[in-house]
């Protein structure tokens, strides 16, 4: 059974997982969204709801952290500024490694600094802060829109051009205005 520290919503205490390699836990949790999990434009609102599928493997280094992130993340849609709600479902693994060395003293060992998606731990817990956001805010797009065709905004009064296909100004030339006044 996976155990959250009580000081960190996020944070895996793995004193009773101990450093025997082959130890398996998996579990499911439901945590609050941490803060920074997203871009200006999508985020998933901190504290909201996020459930975790979470598995952990003791290895001869460290754990191998690996499972399911699901939550639902909010923006606005960069043309017209509608906001949207989209379902977040993102798988992630990230190696943690035990702090000052390894377990096993004829292993290689595996550095943090050097290696993607490896993290050290922080005495006997496990932050999954970093990993959660480190996958799930690459999957937002850059830059999102409600529908694929949206016309966004007028230039000139702001209207949504979606709710009136018609929408329109009269453009008069410049060069012509003096004669408008004569009328």
């Amino acid at each position: 059974m996976i155990e959250l520290d009580r000081r960190h919503p996020l944070a895996v205490d793995l004193k009773s997982f101990g450093r025997r390699p082959g130890t398996m836990e998996s579990g499911e949790l439901t945590v609050p969204t941490p803060s920074g999990v997203g871009t200006e434009v999508m985020q998933v609102p901190e504290g909201s709801e996020m459930d975790l599928d979470l598995r952990l493997e003791s290895l001869v280094d460290g754990v191998l952290a690996s499972g399911t992130v699901h939550a639902v993340a909010e923006g606005s849609c960069v043309r017209c500024l509608r906001e949207l709600t989209e379902p977040v479902e993102v798988d992630f693994q990230v190696l943690y490694v035990w702090p000052g060395g390894k377990n096993d003293p004829e292993a290689e060992p595996v550095d943090p600094e050097t290696q993607e998606d490896v993290r050290e731990l922080d005495g006997d817990l496990l932050d999954l802060v970093p990993a959660i956001r480190d996958a799930v805010v690459p999957t937002f797009p850059f830059q999102p829109v409600c529908t694929p065709d949206c016309p966004g905004l007028c230039d000139r009064c702001g209207e949504p051009l979606a709710d009136d296909p018609d929408h329109g100004h009269e453009e008069i030339d410049p060069r012509w205005s003096a004669l408008a006044d004569l009328r």
